[in-house]
């Protein structure tokens, strides 16, 4: 590392702390030639992968987009906040992770209904009414056959175990 003020790379580390979200190294350090002290971060830069759409066309990753359309097809439902970043965050870093530099929409809408499916069923019936392009009645009654027919994962187990404390919790 340069020291900022006699440009040396001569520095040494004086102290190592985690940051304020624990993403980031604070580093302090020392020049061994001016003596001069000062502070540095660290961060890990994850670079997500570009998103191939149905028609071919490569978009940049773009999480807001993703934010909206997982918050939308939740829209009116009892589902707590931090369900829904936690979700959010796994989706995230199943992108972030997945070694690719470039995955499809269709994977990336996979994992979406994924999610929605131990969430919320209805959210879930919503988000692939649009996602699946469901043209008539029978498609959606197709759908939710299957969602009646699957037995709860763990992760699923887990989230309303989480929202039913909640409910204890705010109920106390």
């Amino acid at each position: 590392m340069w020291c900022p003020f006699c440009s040396s790379e001569d520095t040494r580390v004086i102290d190592s702390r985690l940051g304020d979200d624990g993403g980031t190294v604070r580093r302090r350090r020392e020049c061994q030639d001016c003596n001069e002290r000062f502070t540095t971060f660290e961060r890990a830069e994850i670079s997500m992968p570009w998103i191939i759409k149905n028609d071919g066309r490569r978009e940049a990753f773009d999480d807001p987009k993703l934010r909206r359309g997982f918050l939308r097809a939740l829209e009116k439902r009892p589902i707590a906040s931090d369900l829904i970043e936690h979700s959010i965050s796994i989706i995230l870093r199943k992108c972030a992770y997945s070694g690719e530099r470039e995955i499809s929409s269709k994977m990336l809408g996979e994992w979406v209904m994924d999610e929605l499916r131990d969430i919320d069923h209805v959210a879930y019936v919503r988000f692939a009414s649009v996602y699946r392009r469901f043209q008539d009645l029978d498609a959606f009654s197709e759908e939710v056959d299957k969602l009646r027919n699957i037995q709860p994962s763990a992760e699923a187990e887990q989230l309303s175990f989480l929202r039913a404390e909640k409910k204890r919790n705010k109920k106390a």
